[in-house]
């Protein structure tokens, strides 16, 4: 299969090159040349993550030498599988996936894309991987990268917008991976990795990709688990699953429409945002606008420009299709705080804040009438959020072990201003600058 750039000015690619480059040459995201059709009964006799993953993702494999290695790498990315299970009233139900080495659903696809590129990487080069992060994908993907031989992680993130664990997470690593706090917003470590990513010149100093959700091999994977979970459930009671999915940059809730498109037995999607409410706006008959975006508690969620809405708009050509083919609400500060309490009063549920977004919109959507089985997708674990949440149920919250073990490292990460011109100096000049300790 081919790879379109969303942008029609580039020559489409193979899926090695497209899961290289990262960012079309055009600036587009690169796309499928075509989404094939799947029943469920495509599925009988695959009851495990990986062989499901395996079976959905291979037509995109075809023609390209990754193909004969796609089942290991499946094997590789979902070894943990995330529990679909009841939460509290009939018919609904949650979808953790935050079990994996850096408790956030980034790490099915950072995991993915890692074991892709490993098995195309050309001996004696190093490509530096480069990733904005709101919160967790950063972690996700220097958990992915961290000591694989020709790789170097460089992560931008915005300084004091993130959880002193995720900042924590984000510096613990050391050895090929840098941390970089940029004086700036998410949006801002966006727009400087983009820009990074096309400037020719400096591509040919440093060769880069992307490990965001712009990158084609962090979309392609997180359809698995909604494949996989739709299955289940089907199979299980003979009715399609609804989803409620907390957004920012959409590349998590584009997975679950594509997944959807592609035949797999999911009924409504809903997007649930925070306080950044551009796409809620838009799903609600406004214009798309882009602007700045502002902190909330559900900080991972903090962005204002979604960059997948450049594949939403080559998913959904016509906007009134698009708008028909998504649910989407923002939900407020308070909304999230009582969304904790909430869950954990009446259900004995501890939930993130943006897992409580979530769930707050479930409850807004019964309310409004939505009828069927829905499932709301946890995305972190809450004890990444402890500063938010445990002052809400007024108890602590127990660690996962493997976060525990980061949070015992050391951690340092350099600041960078809010500029591009200071991060292709960064990028050239490699790991050498003296870190600034993180306490």
């Amino acid at each position: 299969m081919k790879f379109p750039s969303t942008r029609a000015l580039a020559p489409p690619a193979s899926l090695g090159q497209a899961l290289a480059a990262g960012l079309a040459p055009d600036g587009g995201l690169y796309v499928p040349g075509a989404l094939p059709a799947f029943s469920p009964a495509d599925f009988d006799g695959l009851d495990e993550l990986p062989a499901v993953a395996a079976r959905l993702l291979q037509p995109f494999f075809d023609g390209d030498p990754l193909a004969a290695q796609l089942p290991a790498i499946c094997r590789e990315a979902f070894a943990v599988a995330p529990p679909l299970r009841a939460f509290g009233a009939s018919g609904n139900y949650v979808l953790e996936l935050f079990h994996g080495p850096t408790a956030a659903f980034k790490d099915y696809g950072a995991r993915f894309l890692a074991a892709c590129l490993a098995a195309q990487a050309e001996p004696g080069q190093t490509l530096t991987i480069l990733v904005a992060t709101s919160g967790d994908t950063g972690a996700a993907v220097a958990a992915a990268f961290h000591r694989r031989p020709g790789f170097r992680v460089v992560i931008l993130y915005p300084d004091g917008r993130v959880s002193p664990r995720q900042a924590h997470q984000l510096g613990c690593f050391g050895d090929n991976v840098l941390a970089l706090r940029v004086q700036g917003s998410f949006d801002d470590c966006q727009r400087m990795a983009k820009a990074a990513l096309g400037d020719a010149a400096l591509r040919a100093q440093v060769p880069l990709s992307s490990a965001n959700s712009i990158s084609l091999g962090r979309l392609l994977p997180q359809m698995a688990y909604y494949a996989h979970a739709s299955l289940a459930h089907w199979r299980a009671t003979g009715r399609p699953l609804s989803f409620v999915v907390p957004t920012g940059n959409l590349g998590n809730g584009l997975a679950c429409l594509m997944a959807r498109r592609m035949g797999l037995p999911i009924a409504d999607i809903a997007l649930a945002s925070n306080a950044n409410d551009v796409l809620p706006a838009f799903f609600a008959g406004g214009d798309y606008r882009p602007r700045a975006s502002v902190a909330t508690l559900a900080n991972a969620m903090d962005v204002g420009a979604p960059s997948n809405y450049e594949r939403l708009a080559w998913l959904y050509p016509d906007p009134a299709e698009r708008r028909r083919a998504v649910l989407a609400g923002s939900v407020a500060d308070a909304e999230i705080r009582g969304g904790v309490r909430d869950a954990h009063r009446r259900l004995g549920e501890t939930l993130c804040p943006h897992t409580a977004t979530a769930a707050v919109l479930l409850e807004r959507l019964r309310a409004q009438g939505l009828a069927g089985d829905a499932c709301i997708v946890a995305t972190a674990h809450p004890a990444k959020f402890p500063e938010v949440v445990e002052p809400l149920l007024g108890t602590d919250v127990a660690l996962p072990a493997a976060l525990a073990a980061m949070l015992a490292r050391p951690s340092q990460a350099e600041p960078l201003p809010a500029d591009e011109a200071a991060l292709a100096t960064a990028l050239r000049r490699g790991t050498e600058p003296g870190p600034v300790f993180l306490r």
